[in-house]
C-alpha cells in the first residue's frame, strides 16, 4: 500500500503519570482512565501506512496537549494543567497542586515538544491532510459543551465550522466513516458538539486541512470487548477499529485525489 500523505495527531493517548508528580496526586486509577481517551492509540495509530504518526502516553489529566498555554486554572479546572479531571474529580492532594515552577517544567517536558513535532512535521513532510484524533464518553461529563445533553453521536468530526478545511471534505469524511464502520450517517454528526479543539485551531488550513475526529466509546467499552473491573479490552476488537479507520483514510484519500 503506498503511505498515505497524512498526519496522525493523537494527544490524549495515554495515562502515564509523569514522574515529576510523584507525591503530589491523590487522583485515582479509575478516575485517571476516565479523564483519558482510553485506547486511542490502538485505535487510531496507523503506523507507517501514513506520513507520520504524533502521539502521546502521558495522560491528560496532567498535561492536556489539546489546550492553549494560557488556559490554565483556576479560570478552567479542566485546562492545560488541570486541577479536576472532566467529571470533576480532584488531581492533587490538597495543598500539593502544581506550583508554577512545576507547571513551567511540565510544560517544557512534554507539551512544548508535541507542539514542536507538529510544527516540524508540517514546515518538513509532504501532507495533503492532518486529522487529531480522539475518543469521547457516550454522555457528557461534567467539564463538556454538551453537559445539558444526554446521548452522544457514534462519532463528531469537526473543522470549526468550515475554519480549518473545507466543509466538503468534511462530509467526505462523514461518508466514508459511515461506509467503514457501517454506521448510519445520522449518527455522525458534524461540529456538535465539538467545533475543534486547541490545536485543529491552531494548525488548521495554517497551511494544511485539519479536522478533529471523536469516536464514541460506546464502539469498544461495552460489555462485550471491555472488562470494566480490569478495566482492560479485548484486542480483537480494538484491532477491529483500528482496521475501520484505516479503510476511512484510504477511501477519503482516494475520493480527494
Amino acid at each position: 500500500m503506498t503511505q498515505l500523505p497524512i498526519l496522525l495527531s493523537i494527544p490524549h493517548g495515554g495515562i502515564r503519570k509523569p514522574v515529576e508528580l510523584e507525591g503530589h496526586l491523590s487522583i485515582t486509577n479509575r478516575d485517571l482512565f476516565d479523564d483519558s481517551d482510553p485506547f486511542v492509540i490502538d485505535l487510531y495509530d496507523l503506523g507507517d501506512k501514513v506520513t507520520r504518526v504524533i502521539k502521546t502516553d502521558i495522560a491528560r489529566a496532567f498535561v492536556d496537549l489539546n489546550r492553549s498555554p494560557q488556559d490554565m486554572p483556576p479560570d478552567n479546572p479542566d485546562g492545560l494543567i488541570k486541577s479536576k479531571t472532566c467529571y470533576d474529580k480532584p488531581i492533587y492532594t490538597n495543598g500539593k497542586e502544581p506550583d508554577d515552577s512545576l507547571k513551567k517544567m511540565l510544560i517544557e517536558l512534554y507539551y512544548s515538544p508535541y507542539h514542536q513535532a507538529i510544527q516540524k512535521s508540517l514546515e518538513e513532510l509532504d501532507l495533503k491532510l492532518c486529522l487529531d484524533c480522539h475518543s469521547m464518553a457516550s454522555t457528557a461529563p461534567y467539564f463538556s459543551p454538551d453537559k445539558t445533553q444526554s446521548k452522544r453521536p457514534m462519532f463528531c468530526i469537526s473543522n470549526n465550522d468550515g475554519q480549518t478545511s473545507s466543509d466538503e471534505t468534511l462530509e467526505t469524511l462523514a461518508d466514508c466513516i459511515s461506509k467503514s464502520y457501517s454506521i448510519n450517517r445520522k449518527e455522525i454528526s458534524l461540529n456538535d458538539p465539538f467545533h475543534g479543539g486547541y490545536i485543529t485551531r491552531t494548525y488548521g488550513n495554517n497551511p494544511l486541512p485539519w479536522i478533529q475526529v471523536e469516536m464514541n466509546r460506546d464502539l469498544y467499552l461495552s460489555e462485550s470487548w471491555f472488562d470494566n473491573e480490569m478495566l482492560s479490552m479485548k484486542t480483537e476488537r480494538l484491532q477491529e477499529l483500528n482496521k475501520m479507520f484505516e479503510n476511512t483514510v484510504v477511501s477519503l484519500m482516494n475520493k480527494l485525489s
